[in-house]
């Protein structure tokens, strides 16, 4: 089978209303431009008629329609990681399927990927059709990610992105990291990401599937990248650096009270037992706390941190 030239990923949780529209608007662009195109709608476990029109729309364009369907929902990351697996194409788009991103982006999106260089493109939302409750969370996320990462696009969770081909099929994406994919293709060696204004929509039908637990969980997950960016492969350096300096700590901080109660004793001066200064207890915690920080070091060398069955999902149907 040829290569398409773009491959669209649409993940989606009960968009039935929008997936016509979305699939025309797709096919009308990509004939106006020339370009082979493959839509592979991903069904996170909608419990509506979502499946049911993306079977319709597999007859109306075989060639242009490809489906999975989870059996019940598992996020929007997963989505991502099964529409990464199984596309062809030589540029890899995603976007949401409430039609609030414009498929009318795809072709400046495919041109940054393969005329400028760039191994993936972020979308940027400048102007946004969300209530301020969405957007100064947005800001504030978008702000700690930049510091924190050193990569510095303006809106990290755009659903609209492009990739290069070899992009999507050596990062994996789990959990609720879908927010961090720029960092996880910094951090596997494609580091040069750009950025591009567009279009936000309105939504026009439905509500949103996500909820404030996003933003905390937002958080959690940046915590998380961030750790595993910089210490995936060597644990020990950061488990073990925190767990000598508090040794070391405690170690001088025990000799001080120590040495000062046997040059009390040498000079016959009256002085504490040891045991009843407070120094001391903080002394020994310490060293204990940093025996164990270097023990967890030692022990996450020896554990490998990728799970065989992180990325096992039960898909209930494919349409290939």
């Amino acid at each position: 089978m040829t290569q398409p030239e773009v491959s669209i990923i649409v993940p989606l949780l009960n968009e039935e209303e929008s997936l016509r529209e979305l699939h025309a608007w797709i096919k009308k662009v990509m004939l106006a431009q020339g370009l082979s195109y493959e839509v592979v709608f991903v069904d996170d476990g909608s419990t509506d008629d979502s499946w049911k029109v993306i079977q319709e729309l597999r007859s109306q364009d075989e060639q242009g329609v490809r489906g999975i369907r989870f059996m019940r929902n598992y996020g929007k990351s997963a989505a991502l990681n099964e529409g990464f697996k199984i596309v062809r194409g030589k540029v890899v788009i995603t976007m949401d399927a409430d039609l609030q991103d414009s498929p009318d982006e795809i072709p400046e999106l495919r041109s940054m990927i393969m005329d400028e260089g760039y191994d993936l493109v972020s979308g940027w939302k400048k102007k946004r059709h969300d209530p301020i409750s969405k957007t100064i969370p947005t800001k504030l996320y978008n702000w700690a990610t930049r510091k924190m990462s050193g990569i510095y696009l303006h809106d990290f969770n755009c659903g609209l992105k492009a990739y290069r081909a070899n992009v999507v099929k050596n990062i994996e994406v789990y959990g609720e990291m879908h927010r961090y994919i720029p960092v996880i293709a910094k951090r596997n060696g494609f580091g040069n990401i750009g950025e591009k204004v567009v279009e936000h929509r309105a939504r026009q039908f439905g509500k949103s599937k996500f909820g404030l637990e996003r933003f905390m969980n937002g958080f959690l997950d940046l915590l998380t990248i961030t750790f595993i960016s910089r210490f995936a492969k060597k644990p020990m350096h950061f488990f073990g650096s925190l767990g000598t300096l508090m040794f070391v700590f405690g170690f001088i901080l025990f000799v001080f009270i120590g040495g000062e109660k046997l040059w009390a004793l040498a000079n016959d001066i009256e002085a504490k037992n040891i045991t009843e200064i407070s120094g001391f207890y903080i002394a020994l915690i310490a060293m204990v706390i940093g025996t164990q920080l270097f023990l967890a070091g030692f022990l996450a060398e020896l554990i490998s941190r990728n799970a065989p069955n992180r990325n096992a999902y039960l898909i209930a149907d494919r349409i290939d």
